[in-house]
């Protein structure tokens, strides 16, 4: 199968299995999914989830978070991972959103990863998320799922690597939501250490289980 003929069949298969596809992250406006996005960093969005209803409500806008300081910020945060980077993360976060764009979430990635605690992926989250931009971001699902179904070569090293050859090979129409698709399929299917071939209904498209099928079928019928 050409790879072209790939990328069309996995995106017409989610396209009809999977419609909507979204982030599970909840948040009300741009501002609150920054912060969100920020906090899930090595982190279950379950557990953002339910840190950030109290955290909204007490910093509602930017200018509140530059107001804050360390020990009134840590409280809502401390049961997330790193509380204490993500902490100043957040008041840096808050100062530079008022300082230097007017207390609104910039919608560009060049100038959101100029904000403490947000690099790349964050970035691309953002405006993929909140303005549909076709930007991808590369997390670890989208980094296993994507190499072991073949849409990217398996020397692709680096988050930005797979990054590239996704955004190359996908429509400009479907990038936002391709990258829903493909981290929920790694949380809830093609899970890392285990994933869940059997009831995976992409397998006839997959490369990691045309590699591995015996074994997976071994596995199985040890069970």
């Amino acid at each position: 199968m050409l790879k072209k003929e790939r990328y069309e069949a996995i995106i017409d298969h989610f396209r009809e299995n999977m419609p909507i596809a979204e982030t599970e992250l909840q948040y009300e406006n741009s501002f609150q999914l920054l912060m969100a996005v920020v906090l899930s960093a090595q982190c279950t969005d379950k557990r953002i989830n339910i840190v950030t209803p109290a955290l909204f409500e007490k910093f509602p806008e930017p200018a509140f978070l530059a107001a804050s300081n360390f020990d009134e910020l840590f409280p809502y945060i401390k049961t997330v991972s790193y509380p204490n980077n993500k902490t100043k993360h957040l008041l840096g976060l808050g100062k530079m959103l008022v300082a230097d764009f007017g207390g609104e979430v910039p919608s560009s990635v060049a100038e959101l990863i100029k904000l403490p605690g947000v690099g790349r992926k964050t970035a691309n989250v953002i405006t993929s998320v909140v303005w549909n931009q076709p930007n991808m971001a590369v997390d670890t699902h989208v980094f296993r799922v994507s190499k072991r179904l073949g849409l990217v070569s398996q020397t692709a090293k680096t988050p930005l690597e797979v990054e590239k050859q996704l955004i190359r090979h996908i429509p400009k129409e479907y990038v936002h939501i391709a990258h829903h698709w493909l981290i929920l399929h790694g949380r809830y299917v093609c899970l890392a250490r285990r994933p869940k071939c059997e009831e995976c209904t992409l397998t006839h498209l997959c490369k990691y289980f045309e590699r591995n099928q015996g074994k997976i079928i071994k596995v199985k019928k040890q069970e």
